[in-house]
């Protein structure tokens, strides 16, 4: 019986059957819909926490027939969270319906829908000058106040989103299946987007202060068709899906333009001149709708929207050559037709990519050691995107050429001592080209060219040396270098969005098998990151934010029909950071209580 959420990490380049709109070269993180199960039943949920955090959810899975064709589940939640910082919120809900219904022994239908409405203030990025020498190399420098958001509650943002999936499975014989999905969705963004940003021609590392209204909206359709089969050639078993993809996205930004709206030092002081015209002294600005609508006045709004399909096919077949040894082959054809902004047919364009995949597994020790290695392929088509300084006039739509990253991976697999061990020890290199990036001279612009080769290992173990106990960790190394560059700013340095070098995580947990604890149980351990560049450019220099390690702790008590836990985040309050060319902080200290009802 399966109710839970399920989210799938594929690693590497995996455009051979999920395509470039989907896929990074980093891989794909594949989040699973709850599906409706064979039965009644569910939970309700509440949690409440630290900043003013509540959240209430609901799950209930029922047949909606006598015969037990027809199943319906219903996942649903409302939270609310105020921001550690002087002001800033969000408040979402979430509703999930899915419907599944066995039509005969061969034809069954699944429907999933998913529907949210999200209402926030924006987080505040401190965007780093990226065309000079940085005043400070660091936050203690910068003397950055992290409880400062420079918003209001008034300067929101809403996102809603839905997403609908309809998919027919038809058994066409023992050996072969059909499989036809439909999918749509719509994003939109509409309200108050604010930045800050150091032009560096004030002085004493003050920010700029910008802000838009953001109305904006892509509405994607996808249409698959797979044929799935499980059959064998002579003694040789093969496992091959091949399909056809089209996906269609259209986008359209009514926007506004970005105003100026006062400057920002990170401690907190402020003051109105424009880095435009420094030597102007102008008004300080208060942070309401009604003040910042009177700024935007003299801003043009954007009317663009852009069209993009893309036709594909694609097959992959895993032959069992024997029965220690498989291999697996894999190709993909994507066919991309962008027809750019509907008014401007000079960015009419089309590109075709296609994308490999090798891959081969021995296992030594049957079910219990395995060694792999691996070959793929990862493309994107990048989206057409607005650039140019908006304050010195309308943006332009740029289009750019697919990116391609190649992969080869090899590493070992175990499953030891009735599947008490398992761990993973990998290593990676991948190559990118025709890598997009931003323009280190501003924020408003794209560039591309140039190579990019990241490597590097990483080791995941989970383990369960006793009953009741269960240990995960996992830790990587990455090292990342733009080996290609026309521009001289980044050549043979760390891309910004490489992150950190080091990343590594621990929990343990354990829970009373017997006894008078039966039930209870502790969870202790930590995440964290080695130091990153938030800007790493010739001309600017080093801007780095340091390493962290944030510690975590829980305990927890389990019954047949409820659950209550108390969790606890952050437990030394560690101040650290993330981003890059920009400066975000994160979470303090936060605790959280979880109440549980199974029925």
């Amino acid at each position: 019986m399966q109710r839970t959420l399920r989210i799938e990490v594929v690693k590497g380049p995996s455009a051979t059957l999920f395509g470039s709109a989907v896929t990074s070269y980093g891989g794909l993180i594949n989040v699973v819909t709850k599906k409706p199960y064979i039965g009644f039943g569910g939970e309700l949920s509440f949690t409440s926490g630290t900043y003013g955090f509540n959240q209430v959810s609901g799950d209930i899975n029922t047949p909606l027939d006598k015969n037990n064709n027809i199943y319906f589940r219903l996942n649903t939640s409302y939270a609310t969270e105020q921001s550690f910082q002087d002001a800033g919120f969000r408040k979402s809900f979430f509703v999930a319906p899915s419907l599944s219904y066995r039509v005969s022994n061969k034809l069954s239908f699944s429907f999933y829908g998913e529907i949210s409405q999200a209402e926030q203030t924006n987080p505040m990025f401190l965007f780093l000058n990226r065309s000079a020498p940085t005043q400070a190399n660091n936050l203690d420098e910068l003397g950055y106040n992290y409880k400062l958001s420079f918003t209001s509650n008034e300067l929101t943002l809403e996102n809603p989103t839905q997403n609908y999936r309809v998919e027919m499975d038809y058994k066409l014989s023992d050996t072969w299946q059909s499989q036809t999905v439909l999918s749509k969705s719509s994003t939109s963004t509409k309200g108050y987007y604010s930045y800050l940003f150091d032009f560096g021609v004030l002085g004493n590392d003050t920010f700029s202060r910008f802000i838009s209204k953001q109305n904006s909206n892509t509405q994607t359709t996808d249409i698959q068709q797979n044929f799935i089969g499980d059959f064998k050639l002579g003694s040789i078993r093969n496992r091959v899906v091949l399909g056809i993809d089209y996906f269609n996205s259209t986008q359209t930004n009514n926007s506004s333009g970005f105003a100026f709206y006062g400057n920002i030092t990170p401690e907190g002081g402020s003051n109105g001149d424009n880095p435009f015209t420094p030597d102007v002294e102008t008004d300080i600005f208060t942070l309401s709708t009604a003040s910042v609508d009177a700024a935007l006045e003299s801003q043009g709004i954007s009317n663009v929207k852009s069209k993009s399909h893309i036709y594909s096919a694609y097959i992959s077949d895993v032959v069992n050559i024997l029965p220690s040894l498989s291999a697996m082959v894999g190709l993909r054809l994507d066919v991309f037709d962008n027809e750019g902004d509907l008014a401007n047919f000079e960015d009419d364009y089309d590109q075709t990519a296609f994308s490999p995949k090798f891959g081969v597994l021995y296992q030594p020790i049957m079910d219990k050691l395995s060694v792999f290695a691996n070959y793929q392929n990862g493309f994107t088509n990048v989206a057409p995107a607005l650039v140019g300084d908006p304050n010195a006039g309308p943006q332009t739509l740029q289009t750019f050429d697919p990116e391609q990253a190649n992969q080869l991976e090899f590493g070992v697999k175990t499953n030891l001592f009735n599947n008490r061990l398992n761990a993973t020890v990998s290593y990676y290199d991948i190559k990118v080209k025709d890598r997009v990036i931003t323009d280190p001279a501003s924020p408003f612009n794209k560039i591309q060219g140039g190579e990019v080769e990241s490597s590097g290992f990483e080791i995941e173990v989970n383990a369960s040396p006793i009953d009741g106990l269960n240990i995960r960790a996992g830790f990587s190394n990455n090292d990342s270098e733009t080996t290609k560059s026309d521009n001289a700013e980044i050549l043979n340095r760390r891309p910004l969005e490489a992150g950190p070098e080091t990343l590594y995580n621990f929990w343990t947990s354990y829970e009373f098998q017997n006894g008078k604890l039966d039930g209870f149980g502790l969870g202790l351990g930590f995440n964290g990151a080695s130091e990153r560049f938030a800007i790493n450019y010739v001309s600017t220099g080093e801007f780095i934010l340091p390493s962290y390690t944030v510690a975590n702790a829980s305990i927890f008590y389990q019954a047949k029909k409820y659950r209550i836990s108390l969790k606890l985040n952050n437990a030394f309050n560690k101040e650290y950071y993330k981003g890059w060319s920009t400066i975000t902080p994160q979470t303090p200290r936060a605790i959280y209580a979880n109440l549980i009802y199974k029925f």
